[in-house]
């Protein structure tokens, strides 16, 4: 045994968040594994979002390390809200893709139970530019009178950010879908979309929330599945409304999370 390695190892676990290592246990619970450097990267995400008042606006975070499903299904906020992917997908250390045709990420979480009208958002970490009809983040129980969607490179559209009922409105202008890409409402009357760390949208809203489930790279729609992705995604979050400062600090920690994990865009 090499003299003094077990208390270097005990100093290095014992140093992380408390948050951190539950969130380490369950994807050891689930049969994943993590290296010290995705461990490392996690705890200083958790810290930044502390400190920069976000994590207790969170509902999921999901991470996506680990490169397995046992591993990227995990929610790093808690234990509620564990995905659950289908086939199809992709594991890799940087990051999880769909076939575009058949798989997606149920995150369990509905948005009529779990978030409020007037104040929610969802985000994804897009690692692919593909222009096409695919959804990164989608749920629709009513048509458009219900939508909350995140296309990030939507054909003819740009990227699309809707977070209540859909409008000419809510589409921007958008030539890449990689990057961070965040929907969000914080009043009765707004929503606004973010990429990366400059806000592209500001609308007016109406509509209310869906019953059904938010899927990652799909769209639960009216009566199916629809919209696939084959997009790689890094990141993904579903939480309460984000003020603009609490936005940008939010890809701040996000992208030095990813630029650790030399998997940034």
């Amino acid at each position: 045994m090499i003299t003094g390695y077990s208390n270097i190892i005990s100093v290095t676990t014992s140093s992380f968040d408390a948050d951190a290592a539950a969130f380490f246990a369950r994807v050891t619970a689930a049969g994943g594994t993590l290296s010290l450097t995705e461990k490392t990267a996690t705890n200083q995400l958790v810290l930044d979002m502390k400190t920069n008042g976000i994590w207790s606006s969170m509902k999921a975070i999901y991470p996506m390390v680990g490169a397995s499903a046992a591993a990227c299904a995990q929610n790093l906020k808690s234990s509620s809200f564990t995905g659950t992917f289908t086939s199809g997908w992709t594991f890799a250390s940087s990051g999880v893709t769909g076939n575009g045709t058949s798989a997606y990420m149920d995150s369990t979480l509905i948005p009529n139970t779990s978030l409020g009208v007037n104040s929610g958002h969802f985000s994804v970490y897009s690692r692919t530019n593909i222009e096409d009809l695919s959804s990164d983040f989608g749920s629709e129980s009513a048509g458009t009178s219900n939508q909350q969607i995140i296309l990030a490179r939507y054909t003819g559209l740009g990227f699309v950010s809707t977070y209540g009922s859909y409008s000419a409105a809510s589409n921007s202008p958008n030539t890449d879908s990689r990057g961070f890409f965040i929907t969000n409402r914080n009043s009765t009357t707004n929503s606004s979309a973010f990429k990366n760390n400059t806000k592209v949208l500001d609308y007016p809203i109406t509509g209310s929330l869906s019953t059904k489930t938010l899927l990652l790279a799909a769209d639960n729609g009216t009566s199916s599945i629809i919209r696939f992705s084959a997009r790689q995604y890094a990141f993904a979050s579903i939480g309460d409304g984000l003020t603009d400062t609490q936005a940008s600090n939010f890809y701040t920690a996000v992208q030095t999370f990813q630029t650790t994990l030399s998997r940034n865009v």
